[in-house]
């Protein structure tokens, strides 16, 4: 016989669940520390505190680019099979730049630190999230040095975040950053935050817009797996404030841009552009309706399309 509580939903019997576990205290919650003793203070030298030059120094340098050149490399051509466009717009722009990506996987970052022409690519430094990539030691020692990420606050304005990155852009260091704070779930885009365009106003350095398509099919946000897929990687013409725009304004125009491109990954580079001039440029951010439906306006796999076609070991085997 189903007795009441089976029969309220999830959220609410979990609730009840957890004020009796709070009501029996110590194990079923965590437990207090005793006021008779002292508490170790806590450790200050992690999030946007941890201290990332060791990893810009030259051994580790040198490690890095090995990895990235003889594993990173490799490995992602042949995960994301990655179509490469706009890459003579970097040919416009000296360093140190600002590389403004969108973000959909944790595959993003690899895959876009291994595509960037041998000028850049190892005189770049990720913002990365300080509460997620910097919350433990070990993390913070990995990530600093795999793919030299600095730490970024993404909740709350930080002095000292925003300090490091503009100092090492001074420094002539790329920065490579995720406007949006994090992955999106679903593969469309998020609010983006104004932190490249901040410190573009700040150092006078360009901002690249790159678009990454067909990254969260391989590795979403949710996902437990690593599935093989397309990708294509789109540099963007470079964007520098003009005197008029402060940093919100120019946010807003990079933003802008990343929705063409985008626009321009699912249709061609002449629609986008007649759908930027005209205003119409359909919204990155995805419908606003139901997951399903958002899952569906995504259109189908690239892979799964190639995988169905009969043909495709005839194709591979022509073009070896």
């Amino acid at each position: 016989m189903t007795s009441t509580r089976q029969l309220l939903p999830g959220a609410v019997r979990r609730h009840l669940i957890q004020r009796r576990r709070r009501g029996r205290g110590f194990p079923f919650t965590a437990p207090t520390w005793p006021t008779s003793l002292d508490r170790d203070p806590p450790d200050r030298g992690l999030g946007a505190d941890y201290e990332t030059e060791w990893a810009r120094r030259y051994a580790v340098r040198l490690a890095r680019a090995v990895v990235i050149d003889n594993v990173t490399r490799p490995l992602a051509h042949v995960v994301a099979v990655p179509e490469v466009r706009g890459e003579e717009f970097l040919r416009l722009v000296e360093p140190p730049v600002i590389f403004a990506a969108n973000h959909a996987s944790h595959i993003d970052t690899p895959l876009l630190m291994s595509l960037l022409p041998l000028r850049f690519r190892h005189r770049t430094v990720v913002a990365a999230a300080a509460d997620h990539f910097f919350d433990r030691r070990w993390k913070a020692h990995l990530w600093a040095g795999a793919l030299n990420a600095i730490p970024i606050e993404r909740h709350r304005v930080n002095r000292r975040s925003a300090e490091v990155a503009t100092e090492l852009l001074d420094q002539g260091w790329n920065l490579l950053i995720f406007p949006e704070g994090g992955r999106s779930p679903d593969g469309w885009f998020q609010p983006m935050r104004g932190g490249a365009a901040y410190l573009s106003v700040r150092t006078g350095r360009p901002v690249i817009p790159v678009h990454l398509h067909g990254t969260w099919r391989i590795l979403p946000k949710e996902g437990t797996g690593l599935r093989r897929g397309r990708t294509a990687v789109r540099f963007g013409m470079p964007l520098s404030p003009t005197e008029a725009e402060d940093a919100r304004r120019f946010g807003a125009r990079i933003e802008t841009a990343l929705a063409t491109m985008a626009d321009e990954s699912t249709s061609d580079w002449w629609t986008a552009r007649r759908r930027a001039a005209a205003g119409t440029t359909p919204s990155a951010r995805g419908p606003d309706a139901a997951p399903w439906r958002r899952a569906w306006a995504l259109g189908p796999d690239p892979a799964d399309a190639e995988a169905d076609d009969p043909r495709r070991w005839a194709v591979r085997e022509a073009g070896h």
